[in-house]
């Protein structure tokens, strides 16, 4: 059974319910893997939203780990408090020896050293070799490049911003219907929001078939690659058949 780390700011209520799909696949026994700890950058008593994300966590029993990324560097130096910060965030997490870390809302750039050390994936909301950066500027990206395809894929962390090796991704078109009326009336803002619309119905069913690929071999990773279950290199794993079927029981 895979044995994942959970890193997560746990800043929102996406960050909560985020955890719960995961868990809640896990206790049924549709995932087989383990979460054997929680990380937050993030301590108790620091936000009310966080705090509420504790609660959750420990409600689950999944021993939780925290260093506050705030208190951490106060009086540090602002070139190196990050490599120090992750060094830290080393010592905490080493016993529970995870086979994979997971990303999940963690509003930190993990380090080089910590990514180099431990397999870590990563939700980047845009189609292998799309758009880097944020959310916001991808959609933009995709809107002035008029792009055909949209998409979500979970990536290896590198020191490379939003390029490592890709896992597994989803892709939807921005042809035909509901896109194509707004293209061919050039309204971007519209454009803006259906695209949002679109690609965050798809990312917890990417996680957690993501997840569910890797517990069952499906899909690995290997040396900092990603392999098939026959343990050939592949340029990620396309789910975008299996989350276009969540989508679809989510709306009925």
């Amino acid at each position: 059974m895979l044995n994942i780390g959970w890193f997560s700011t746990g800043r929102d209520e996406a960050a909560r319910q985020l955890l719960r799909v995961v868990q809640d696949k896990i206790c049924s026994g549709d995932i087989n893997v383990k979460t054997g700890f929680v990380f937050s950058n993030r301590e108790p008593g620091e936000t009310k939203e966080s705090d509420l994300f504790f609660e959750l966590v420990r409600s689950y029993h999944i021993p939780l780990v925290y260093l506050s990324h705030k208190r951490f560097r106060i009086g540090g130096k602002e070139k190196d408090w990050r490599i120090k910060y992750d060094r830290e965030v080393n010592n905490k997490i080493e016993s529970f020896a995870p086979d994979l870390c997971v990303l999940a809302g963690y509003m930190l750039i993990v380090s080089g050293e910590l990514c180099q050390k431990y397999d870590m994936i990563n939700l980047h909301p845009a189609p292998p070799g799309g758009p880097t950066g944020s959310w916001q500027e991808v959609i933009r990206t995709l809107i002035q490049n008029k792009a055909v395809t949209a998409g979500a894929m979970i990536h290896l962390v590198t020191p490379e911003l939003d390029r490592g090796p890709v896992v597994s991704y989803c892709l939807f078109s921005l042809k035909g219907v509901p896109f194509a009326e707004h293209w061919h009336n050039d309204d971007e803002e519209k454009l803006f929001r259906l695209i949002r619309q679109h690609e965050l119905a798809r990312e917890f069913p990417l996680i957690h078939l993501t997840l569910q690929s890797l517990g069952r071999g499906e899909v690995g990773i290997q040396d900092k690659g990603v392999i098939d279950e026959q343990g050939r290199l592949i340029s990620g794993y396309d789910l975008s058949g299996k989350v276009d079927e969540e989508v679809k029981k989510s709306l009925e």
